[in-house]
């Protein structure tokens, strides 16, 4: 099959998924996304994913991976995707690519928003220092300010992904190496007061029970930790212990690729307050897949 024809075949797929929940896909949005990175498309691991948030109402997302001798960013600059304007995260991917081993990356966009993130992925099996990460010039000083939060909790060498938001300006930070009793309802009860977050339920505890992993958003423009997510990964996301709504339900039933293919479903609260649930399927899935966390990691498969 030609590379057009991939990217006609996967432009279809996000068209139908995205209908799924009433989004309309715009082919002058989607398409230069697809066609500016349509030599990786071809081997890439391809994922959608849906909210229930406010602020993701009316959106659908595409992410993909991208091997690592393309550079995802200069690409995304190139065709106009990141308008540079002096912001630290415009040199946040170069720092990371001059100081840390990299195997591969990732993108998201919206369909209606654009383009929205890079992911990078560090080696499986030997998580990213974070002190390492903390020191690098555009990281945000947030970073230093809650370094302790996640050392306390044996977490100061576990980072799997670090995913750069330039659409809303912000840094994620993914640790798959979990230990076993940061799952239990008293220790997420208190990641949550320690970042000053509100309680969450009790719907949000119970299913943070079966999580394999965490990711938590730091911003250049505040010294606290935003958000703080729960992942699972499930065959059958109707099963947990979570209200996706009526929208993501019926995606969930009735997306037509990869059905039988794993699940990512995540739990979020940030800062303001708002609990909500993400789910994320596949429109190609590979087995030890780097979008296992997606973002994801090889041996997060393993931990699942």
């Amino acid at each position: 099959m030609s590379e057009t024809m991939q990217l006609a075949d996967l432009f279809a797929g996000v068209e139908e998924s995205a209908g799924l929940i009433g989004v309309a896909c715009s082919r002058e949005k989607v398409w230069p996304v697809l066609k500016a990175y349509e030599d990786a498309i071809g081997q890439a691991v391809i994922a959608f994913r849906v909210a229930t948030d406010a602020h993701n109402e009316g959106e659908f997302d595409c992410r993909f991976t991208i091997p690592r001798h393309i550079d995802p960013y200069v690409r995304a600059r190139d065709h106009g995707f990141i308008t540079e304007t002096g912001r630290p995260a415009e040199t946040l991917l170069s720092d990371i690519q001059r100081h840390c081993p990299i195997d591969s990356y990732g993108i998201d966009f919206g369909i209606v928003g654009g383009f929205r993130k890079i992911w990078v992925y560090f080696p499986g099996g030997a998580g990213q220092s974070l002190a390492e990460l903390r020191d690098l010039p555009s990281m945000p000083p947030s970073l230093a300010e809650n370094f302790a939060f996640f050392a306390d909790r044996g977490l100061a060498d576990k980072v799997d992904v670090v995913a750069i938001d330039y659409r809303n300006g912000t840094v994620n930070l993914y640790f798959t190496g979990f230990p076993d009793h940061l799952r239990q309802p008293s220790e997420i009860l208190a990641m949550h007061r320690a970042t000053g977050m509100p309680d969450p339920s009790g719907q949000m505890l119970r299913f943070c029970e079966k999580s394999f992993g965490f990711y938590a958003t730091l911003s250049w423009n505040s010294p606290r930790i935003e958000r703080i997510a729960f992942s699972v990964k499930t065959r059958d996301p109707l099963a947990l212990p979570a209200q996706l709504g009526p929208k993501i339900e019926h995606f969930a039933r009735s997306v037509a690729y990869g059905g039988d293919d794993p699940k990512m479903v995540y739990a979020a609260m940030t800062s303001s307050g708002e609990e909500y649930y993400k789910l994320q399927s596949y429109y190609r899935f590979q087995a030890r897949s780097r979008l296992d966390l997606m973002p994801s990691i090889d041996h997060a498969a393993d931990a699942a």
